[in-house]
């Protein structure tokens, strides 16, 4: 059972780690904050509950709460208030009634992920909501990792971890520290590297055979992957699509592809 702590006043230092999440200098998921991850509404704060990641408290209206009371450890305060004092300390009205923040777990290595059979492999995705979308495909799919090139926005970013419908969470991931390095080491350990690009000479996607570990390979919108990760991919392959369309979103592209090429 949760300890369930009633506050009245949005000034209460015991709230400093909700407050002001709308001023980017000050938020406490960015880079030079405090780090933390934070989680929006029941269905998101739940699977929060449930993942690795140390949850430090819980802010909320009495509903809320109450419906995450028996999963809260008691432990972990969580605090009460209206929803006018709560939307004073974060900064918006929150219609989703809860939020819950947490320390970070400790981070995966680019070696816990060799055992896996599908990987998604990212350059350069830095808008937050693809990220997002991103994992909590990776999620449905049964994907079994993802490994994060440069470029990337840091996929516990509050907008992501809301976007992923909090699957993020679940799904481990790690930051590539070289680059192509990484793909090099992949390939070294029997993965099969896919390289999604538009481009006229990528080999369409219904004539891959992936027999073994693959690691599909997918890079920002517009610009897409850079030629120094399509070169240093095993092959450059692409959605074949319909006539004035050359190409789809990249959480859209992503969910094609390893969707069409199965668990291995």
């Amino acid at each position: 059972m949760a300890e369930v702590i009633r506050i009245t006043d949005p000034a209460d230092p015991r709230l400093d780690d909700f407050r002001d999440l709308t001023t980017a200098d000050r938020r406490p998921d960015r880079p030079g904050g405090k780090g933390l991850v934070i989680a929006e509404g029941v269905v998101v704060v739940r699977r929060l509950l449930a993942s690795p990641y140390p949850v430090r408290s819980l802010l909320g209206v009495q509903r809320r709460i109450a419906e995450l009371d028996t999963e809260v450890d008691s432990s972990v305060p969580a605090y009460v208030t209206s929803a006018d004092v709560m939307a004073e300390v974060v900064g918006f009205h929150l219609n989703r009634g809860v939020l819950a923040v947490a320390d970070r777990a400790q981070p995966w290595s680019l070696d816990d992920l060799t055992g896996a059979r599908r990987l998604l492999v990212l350059e350069g995705v830095g808008d937050h909501e693809n990220l997002g979308a991103l994992f909590r495909n990776a999620a449905a799919l049964g994907v079994d990792g993802v490994i994060l090139g440069p470029g990337c926005s840091d996929p516990l970013y509050r907008r992501s971890v809301r976007v992923s419908m909090g699957h993020v969470l679940a799904v481990p991931f790690t930051t590539a520290a070289e680059w192509p390095g990484a793909l090099e080491f992949l390939q070294s350990k029997g993965f099969q590297v896919l390289a999604l690009t538009p481009r006229a000479d990528a080999v369409p996607l219904n004539e891959v055979k992936a027999t073994g570990p693959v690691a599909i390979m997918l890079g920002s919108e517009g610009p897409g992957l850079t030629d120094v990760a399509i070169n240093a991919a095993d092959h450059a392959v692409c959605i074949p699509m319909a006539g004035g369309v050359d190409s789809l979103n990249v959480a859209t592209a992503g969910a094609v592809a390893v969707y069409a090429l199965g668990t291995g």
